[in-house]
């Protein structure tokens, strides 16, 4: 397909530069990151070797400068990126605008654009104030079987487009509000040939969509559900697939194939839940709530209530809004106070918790983490809103390797990034980044 430039985008000079350097480029053939956290939804960038260090003149590929905002990851799939975002009313540099949704697909070396759809907003979209002004309306990160591109827009619905760009189909999927206004931020992920989306805010339910048509294949509803902006997680134990959904105050395994309840079990977290579930070795990991903040862990399996059959442990250390990632034993993440933490996840108990110097919002209030952590190659990537990326090792003594900053945008950076071979994606509410070892040389 020819490439061409639309609209506002701009490429950086540092395109041509890096079009020179020798080996970056080999990672385009490597893993894709196709999904919100990576292929297994954990994370980790397995075999990947991206830079610890970056700079404006240092291992930056290219730059492009996005339609509008967004919290949304990037996601990566051969030679393709695709990003989801916002402009109008309010967004960074689009001010006094109608509000209008964005999908974009570029090219992954360069970063030219090679197509781009704009939505409309839906008849009632939730008002730009409150909470919701931190992170606007692109909130959801898309998915690809590598056929098709799924993104779910809340009030605006779920859509599906061919990798080309055409719309292949949309579903409405409620059109509720949540009391705070907080707006809608759970992402799509993929079973067999089903679209699982957790629609909380606009319906109060669970859906998984017909990959190809979009038609409903069943729906599971609960009150619970509010208040829930993490994104269901997919693992296998005891030989099945199981779909673990956090809401306030409990867990729950449900069955993929149709969203009925295995088990549930209580967790003693109220209020907001917006980690997702993290797994591992037969064993789910909830955190979350609010005004209490914490963490539990329950064994895999079971049937019904397992409350107090399958719980390990319990803890205060957790983390608000961002995903922790697990890694030899431990989970990792920067918490929502700006503070690097380990936690052991065999018993819950504190390996450290060491306060990353810099990260907060310059004054500007909100939490200084909203992004989730990402391991590549033994070490932490921790995305702060305004000040920079913190790299640390993932290991039982606390080491900070780096803090990249990228001084000329002012924007935040809301969103997880991605990294696909050895080239990090990492976007901010007004650009799109790609970081990649020897580049800007």
């Amino acid at each position: 397909m020819k490439q061409r430039a639309v609209g506002r985008w701009k490429r950086s000079t540092t395109i041509l530069r890096c079009l020179f350097c020798a080996g970056w480029a080999t990672g385009a053939a490597a893993q894709d990151w196709p999904q919100f956290r990576g292929p297994d939804g954990n994370g980790i960038a397995a075999g990947s070797k991206p830079p610890i260090k970056w700079s404006e003149s240092e291992n930056l590929a290219w730059k492009v400068e996005l339609h509008g905002a967004g919290a949304s990851s990037p996601i990566i799939v051969g030679n393709r990126v695709w990003v989801t975002s916002w402009s109008g009313p309010s967004a960074w540099g689009r001010r006094g605008q109608p509000l209008k949704r964005h999908l974009a697909c570029l090219d992954a070396e360069n970063g030219t654009l090679l197509w781009e759809k704009t939505f409309p907003a839906e008849a009632n979209p939730d008002p730009y104030d409150g909470f919701l002004q931190e992170h606007g309306y692109a909130s959801q990160t898309p998915v690809t079987d590598g056929e098709r591109v799924y993104v779910y827009f809340g009030k605006a619905g779920a859509l599906a487009f061919d990798l080309e760009g055409r719309q292949l189909w949309k579903t409405q999927l409620g059109t509720g509000a949540n009391e705070k206004n907080w707006g809608s931020a759970s992402s799509p992920i993929l079973y067999g040939d089903t679209v699982i989306i957790s629609a909380s805010e606009e319906s109060h339910a669970v859906y998984a969509l017909d990959k190809r048509t979009g038609r409903q294949r069943w729906k599971s509803e609960a009150n619970s559900l509010e208040n829930v902006f993490a994104t269901p997680a997919l693992v296998s134990h005891g030989g099945q697939r199981e779909l673990i959904v956090a809401v306030p105050g409990q867990v729950w395994g449900l069955n993929p194939e149709n969203g009925r309840t295995r088990w549930y079990a209580d967790t003693g977290l109220p209020g907001n839940i917006v980690p997702s579930v993290v797994s591992g070795e037969g064993v789910v990991y909830a955190f979350g709530g609010f005004p209490r903040l914490g963490a539990v862990a329950f064994k895999l399996g079971g049937r019904d209530d397992v409350t107090r059959t399958h719980r390990l442990w319990a803890t205060q250390h957790s983390t608000y809004i961002p995903t922790p990632v697990l890694h030899e034993g431990r989970l990792y993440f920067a918490n929502d106070a700006g503070f690097a933490t380990c936690l052991d996840a065999r018993t819950g108990e504190l390996v450290f918790k060491e306060r990353l110097a810099g990260a907060n919002n310059n004054g500007r209030g909100g939490k200084p983490f909203y992004a989730s952590a990402i391991l590549a190659n033994g070490n932490i990537y921790a995305v702060s809103r305004r000040n920079g990326v913190f790299v640390f090792a993932a290991r039982p003594e606390f080491q900070l390797l780096a803090r990249n900053r990228l001084a000329s945008d002012e924007a935040p950076f809301n969103a997880t990034p991605a990294i696909a071979g050895d080239r990090i994606f990492l976007r901010s509410d007004r650009y799109l980044y790609c970081i990649a070892t020897g580049a800007g040389s």
